[in-house]
């Protein structure tokens, strides 16, 4: 990293930071590429960062729902799950005598936010 020399961001580095962060290249890398400290990438490029990951998510985004529309069923499990909150379950439900006595179910509870309690 180059010590006590400004950075100025022109359009060629602008261009790329925002092209490695569409592709998920970690900052510290693309602070590296151009050989500047990570914070200095952060306070120069805060705007080609995010829009660099927000094109790729728009990109992937619009190829992932036009594979569900066309039938790829795949797609159409992720998107539901995903965006749409379905999930798999499985029940199993224990039928027994009247009068018995039921044995061996474990319970598992699940916080709302998916971990096992």
């Amino acid at each position: 990293m180059t010590q006590g020399v400004e950075h100025i961001p022109d359009d060629k580095s602008r261009l790329l930071v925002k092209s490695l962060s569409a592709v998920g290249i970690r900052y510290i890398d693309i602070a590296q590429k151009l050989d500047i400290t990570d914070d200095t990438l952060r306070k120069h490029y805060k705007k080609e960062l995010e829009e660099g990951r927000i094109d790729a998510n728009t990109q992937m985004g619009t190829t992932l729902f036009q594979q569900a529309k066309a039938g790829n069923t795949t797609a159409l499990i992720f998107w539901l799950k995903t965006r749409a909150g379905w999930k798999e379950t499985n029940v199993t439900e224990h039928a027994i005598g009247e009068g018995q006595e039921i044995k061996g179910i474990n319970m598992v509870f699940v916080e709302a936010d998916g971990n096992k309690g």
